[in-house]
């Protein structure tokens, strides 16, 4: 079939469905439903046998919904209605949630229901959960709804009862930092993240505080800041504290572009008083019942398999991160071990440079220049790695450089929900991260120009059938840890193990004959610098509209042409240059949401 997306904006729940309907051999157009937005116009043009509405904020207009079946997806269980379903579920501490999806009506949420989906709301904020449980229900439900329509034969059930709730105001969403619990204010700031984030006042500002993570061993006067860590502020509650990563400037005179996010200790460079910068402990894993505590990296062991994970808010690497990633990394290299698994947490594994932190720079041309050599020379680490296996283990969606950091590893393990972006031109740049080399290693030089050029997102599926992936795991992102794991260890203790070490570095060696990785790298980053520092290069305006939210002026052409779909089928051989067979991996116990 032929279904067009409509959508508010190309996010990633609609990237995903994108993907995923391509891969059972739909053909798929995107048309963005701005302000002006002739909705009715784009489906006549398009003449879609299906409409499909994976996130759209406003109503589809009588002129579509009457003439043409349109499914809506909504983020919570049938009967719930309004723009605030997931915020409210969160706020109010629910557990178990789910998503329905129905056909647009005359009153929004309200229409007869195609089909639903369950799944848990683990502890996590929004836009994880989002990505994640509500991602992967969402996909359950809109891929059982669209076979029911293309069979002719299913007749949707009415909804018999419901009750539209309002948006979620910040007056709802205050903390009261004089009587709130740890616990309740870690609620309130998941529920918003990462829109609209939790408007308070902090050092004489108004700011938008985005993340929040318990911490118990540290205490102090509620709502004073107690330290800083990686970039956190830690604030105090009554019974304990919160490490909050990211702030927004509240303040925006009207007309003005929105302000950025930001790295707390950034945001609040030259306000912030002297506070002590305290590291995390050595082991910040959380046992049940024992001290909470955060970190954005995290190593531990378990055999010959190490494990060095990571969660940096949006994906987004800065300078600082990157420099703090390698110093780990190269510790992580030092120890005994004969694999490391790269990620392995849920949520993004990793999108590239900051670009907030970029944008926000004095000189925002020496800052992409700074963080894109950081990037650089961590890829590289992992590239040069020749004693023991490196996995990347994707819980979650990773671009642009940090889908190139994933293609550096030995292996790349990705989650069965997640997806990948190996692109750069949608933000004018032609890429770095030796991407060069590692790309058409895996995928030929054909497939890799036309990932490229596309710029379209590729499921886990796609992903192993092109190269991109050695194996997909499936399993509830909550799971996706714990079957690394488990994967990880039973490839450290496989006899064949050495061998491939062994093999792997003279691989490498042949390789560098052939093409240094300082050649790749030199000639990725000159293109790279004449986009940085030539002020009139799309990078910049793209740079910007990026970061400060700006609306698009319409849909763009490489979404609203149909792209064909290919029924994606598990490949029985695998390409040049993959390390290991591909692999589909279903994780022992409960199936996912």
């Amino acid at each position: 079939m032929l279904i067009l997306l409509a959508a508010s904006a190309f996010n990633s729940l609609t990237q995903r469905v994108h993907a995923e309907l391509r891969d059972r051999g739909h053909s798929v157009a995107v048309e963005l439903v701005l302000p002006g937005t002739r909705l009715a116009e784009a489906v006549e043009r398009h003449r879609p046998d299906l409409v499909v509405a994976p996130m759209l904020k406003t109503a589809i207009p009588r002129e579509v919904w009457s003439r043409h079946v349109c499914l809506v997806v909504h983020p919570g269980p049938v009967g719930d209605r309004g723009p605030s379903s997931l915020d409210r579920a969160l706020t109010d501490g629910a557990d178990a949630w789910g998503v329905t999806v129905l056909q647009a009506d005359e009153e929004m949420d309200a229409g007869p229901v195609w089909a639903t989906a369950h799944c848990t709301l683990p502890p996590v904020g929004k836009s994880d959960a989002y990505r994640g449980e509500v991602s992967d229900a969402a996909l359950t439900a809109l891929l059982l709804a669209v076979d029911r329509f293309a069979s002719g034969t299913h007749t949707p059930e009415p909804q018999r009862s419901g009750r539209a709730l309002p948006y979620l105001r910040q007056e709802e969403r205050r903390i009261d930092w004089a009587h709130d619990p740890t616990d309740r204010v870690v609620r309130i700031l998941r529920a918003a993240d990462s829109q609209p984030g939790v408007l308070d006042e902090l050092l004489g500002g108004r700011w938008y505080l985005y993340g929040g993570h318990p911490e118990d061993g540290l205490r102090g006067r509620p709502g004073e800041l107690l330290a800083t860590r990686a970039g956190a502020i830690c604030r105090a509650t009554v019974d304990g504290a919160v490490w909050i990563p990211e702030l927004r400037d509240g303040r925006r005179v009207p007309g003005d572009p929105a302000t950025v996010k930001l790295p707390a200790t950034l945001a609040l460079a030259g306000r912030l008083p002297a506070l002590p910068e305290i590291p995390a402990p050595p082991d910040t894993t959380t046992v049940d019942g024992g001290p909470r505590t955060w970190s954005d990296i995290r190593y531990r062991e378990d055999g010959e398999a190490g494990f060095l994970s990571f969660s940096f808010p949006g994906g987004a690497m800065s300078t600082e991160h990157c420099r703090r990633l390698l110093a780990a990394y190269r510790e992580a290299c030092s120890r005994p071990t004969s694999v490391l698994v790269l990620g392995g947490a849920r949520d993004f594994f990793s999108n590239g440079i900051h670009l907030g932190v970029i944008e926000a720079a004095a000189d925002p041309a020496e800052e992409s220049w700074a963080n894109v050599n950081a990037m650089d020379d961590l890829v590289e680490a992992v590239l040069t790695t020749t004693d023991r296996l490196v996995v990347a283990a994707l819980g979650g969606n990773a671009a642009a450089g940090g889908a190139m950091l994933a293609l550096a590893a030995d292996e790349v393990w990705m989650r069965s929900g997640a997806v990948l972006n190996p692109h750069y031109r949608l933000m004018g740049l032609y890429g770095s991260e030796y991407w060069t080399y590692t790309l058409p290693r895996r995928t030929g030089t054909g497939v890799a120009q036309r990932l490229m050029s596309d710029a379209l997102p590729v499921g886990s599926e796609a992903a192993r059938r092109l190269g991109l992936a050695d194996r997909t795991v499936d399993c509830t992102p909550q799971a996706f840890a714990e079957e690394t794991a488990r994967l990880a260890v039973r490839l450290a203790d496989w006899p064949g193990t050495r061998s491939r070490v062994a093999g792997k570095k003279a691989r490498r060696e042949v390789d560098e004959t052939l093409r240094p990785l300082a050649a790749h790298r030199r000639a990725e980053l000159a293109r790279m610098r004449e986009a940085f520092f030539d002020p009139q290069a799309p990078y910049h305006a793209l740079r910007r509209a990026f970061v400060r939210k700006e609306v698009p002026s319409g849909t763009p052409p490489h979404l609203a042409v149909p792209t064909r779909g290919r029924r994606t089928t598990a490949t029985s051989g695998r390409p040049p240059g993959i390390t290991a067979p591909a692999q589909s991996d279903r994780a022992a116990g409960p199936a996912g949401c």
